[in-house]
């Protein structure tokens, strides 16, 4: 087999994210802000501009919408191939009205029969989502549907019968599914995953695991037999624990604009330093991203491989 054409492939569900103006409400709103959102497509975009190759496998309507997301994805620098394109359907939708405190951040989804709900495996172009060093999924795509979650675990076995890294991360959504039944689907689609990204909060919720940093980080490694467990420990930074030795890095100082899309910068970043055979470097990468995330509106971050180095290196490490 030859060198692979991507240096990461994904597959999932892009949405449009309609959002009100800070300060205002939905209900009374006059305008709104649009941005393409979608857990693996924000990582491939943000992988694209950091001068990786990248290919994102999903489904769009042949409509304005479908092309408006597609456009973003192409400005980035993300490779299209794989895109399956419907005559009619929907794309997804969801609103955001962004709160200060007392009130947090709202999100209104309408998502409900929308086009990747109703894919069936046979219209995954396999070669070119395997074509890869790395395949990165979510556990937002099995929630989405019977036949998303088949195509999931399809996805993650032939992953491993071609030896293809897998990065997977758990991004549970509780107005997708329950956490019994998130935990049953998700248990064994990451167990012996190359890369495994999980919240605290999805790591007590969904998994039992508790304590201190460094025991959720282990916990979660022993259930799923991972070689890197990353938990994101939102004001605290995150941890990197490859079986050996725990690496914490803090976060980063920023002025919070846009709290949606953090998360998937942070495993850009990850991906990122893994793909340079540094995953503690992709860490401090990860951490940044998600500042940068935070700073700007918009799921889908707007750098370059030079800013992020640049920004990278203003941090110290904490190995334990």
């Amino acid at each position: 087999m030859g060198h692979p054409n991507f240096d990461v492939t994904t597959f999932g569900e892009i949405l449009l994210r309609l959002s009100v103006p800070a300060g205002q409400r939905l209900e009374t709103a006059t305008e709104l802000n649009i941005y393409p959102a979608g857990a693996e497509a924000n990582v491939a975009s943000l992988l694209a501009r950091l001068e990786r190759r990248t290919c994102w496998v999903g489904t769009l309507p042949k409509n304005p919408l479908g092309r408006l997301a597609a456009n973003h994805l192409r400005s980035a620098g993300v490779d299209l191939t794989g895109v399956i394109w419907h005559e009619g359907g929907r794309l997804g939708t969801f609103y955001v009205e962004f709160g200060e405190p007392p009130r947090g951040i709202q999100v209104t989804y309408d998502r409900a029969r929308s086009n990747i709900a109703f894919i069936k495996p046979d219209q995954i172009n396999w070669d070119t989502l395997m074509d890869s060093r790395l395949l990165h999924l979510t556990g937002i795509t099995p929630a989405l549907s019977d036949s998303c979650r088949k195509i999931t675990a399809e996805a993650l076995r032939t992953a491993k019968l071609r030896k293809v890294p897998i990065s997977f991360d758990i991004n549970y959504r509780q107005k997708l599914w329950s956490e019994s039944r998130a935990r049953k689907v998700l248990l064994p689609m990451i167990q012996g995953v190359e890369i495994l990204f999980c919240s605290q909060i999805d790591a007590l919720r969904l998994f039992g695991c508790k304590g201190a940093m460094q025991q959720i980080a282990r916990g979660m490694f022993e259930l799923s037999h991972a070689r890197n467990v990353v938990i994101t420990l939102g004001e605290q930074g995150a941890m990197l624990w490859d079986g050996k030795e725990a690496h914490h890095e803090p976060c980063q100082p920023t002025k919070i604009l846009d709290r949606l899309g953090a998360g998937d910068a942070l495993a850009a970043g990850v991906i990122q330093g893994w793909l340079d055979g540094d995953t503690t470097r992709g860490l401090r990468y990860g951490v940044t991203l998600a500042a940068l995330a935070l700073s700007q509106f918009g799921d889908m971050v707007i750098t370059t491989k030079s800013e992020m180095v640049l920004l990278s290196n203003t941090s110290p490490l904490i190995t334990r």
